[in-house]
């Protein structure tokens, strides 16, 4: 029986709750907002959205990795998590442990599914 990396499972779930935080960090903001700070909030959540879409698809391919043990969809998402983080350089300090852990949890993955075949 094949195990799950541990380091995927935690890269993905630290992107998962890092999206949470964007969506309702940002979308609060907009929705409280009156006047010019609600243009401000606007622009500010135009530019970040890019960033929290590519998080939120590579938390679902992460997630679609760590349950079926599938070494493509952990290695997209580690891809996908390097892209978002691209995307938004301001909050890179969020992103990089995020990609890292997620390239060392494809590779454990990996490692265990080869294991599990010999």
């Amino acid at each position: 029986m094949t195990k799950r990396s541990k380091i995927l499972f935690i890269a993905t779930a630290l992107a998962t709750i890092y999206t949470v935080y964007l969506f309702s960090f940002f979308f609060g903001a907009t929705a409280s907002s009156e006047g010019t700070e609600a243009v401000g909030a606007a622009i500010a959540t135009a530019l970040v959205m890019p960033h929290t879409i590519v998080f939120l698809i590579g938390a679902v391919f992460g997630w679609i990795g760590y349950l079926a043990k599938a070494t493509w969809a952990a290695l997209v998402a580690a891809i996908l998590y390097s892209v978002a983080t691209l995307f938004f350089l301001a909050y890179f300090m969020f992103g990089v442990p995020i990609l890292v852990l997620g390239f060392v949890g494809y590779g454990k993955q990996k490692k265990l599914n080869k294991e599990a075949q010999a």
